[in-house]
């Protein structure tokens, strides 16, 4: 059990499964690419919707100010808008990590391809299988 990859069972979108092949890999990095673009799309969202809760927040504590219920619900309130406001700061700044990551992903992946395409297209059509590794050592 304490041996065992960490990957076996995972819910990744690309695992890491020993699969090195051409295609695979290139199947792998559009996964991550592809996992990277629905993670900046929620994390936008989860950004935008704490920004406006924060907002909101602080309007609140307004409101409370004006009824003069007292600053203790007022600095309560205010503690949860700059918290708030703090974890969409924080959000968008992850939104932008994986949309940087997500770049690199896909220039890894036209890096591969153009690296490593023509010669998978010539070992793929041929009718005479390929000599595995060291096949032509001593």
């Amino acid at each position: 059990m304490a041996n065992e990859p960490a990957t076996q069972g995972s819910k990744s979108p690309a695992p890491a499964d020993g699969d090195n092949r051409y295609q695979a890999v290139q199947q792998k990095l559009i996964a991550a690419g592809q996992a990277m673009d629905d993670a900046v799309a929620g994390l936008h969202a989860l950004s935008t919707s704490m920004g406006e809760r924060a907002g909101r927040a602080q309007g609140v504590a307004a409101h409370i100010g004006h009824a003069e219920l007292g600053t203790r619900f007022i600095d309560l309130v205010n503690t949860v808008s700059v918290s708030q406001g703090g974890a969409a700061v924080d959000s968008a700044k992850m939104r932008d990590s994986a949309q940087e990551f997500g770049g690199k992903v896909r220039d890894t992946q036209r890096t591969h391809s153009r690296l490593y395409g023509a010669l998978d297209d010539i070992r793929s059509t041929r009718r005479d299988p390929t000599p595995r590794p060291g096949f032509f050592e001593e």
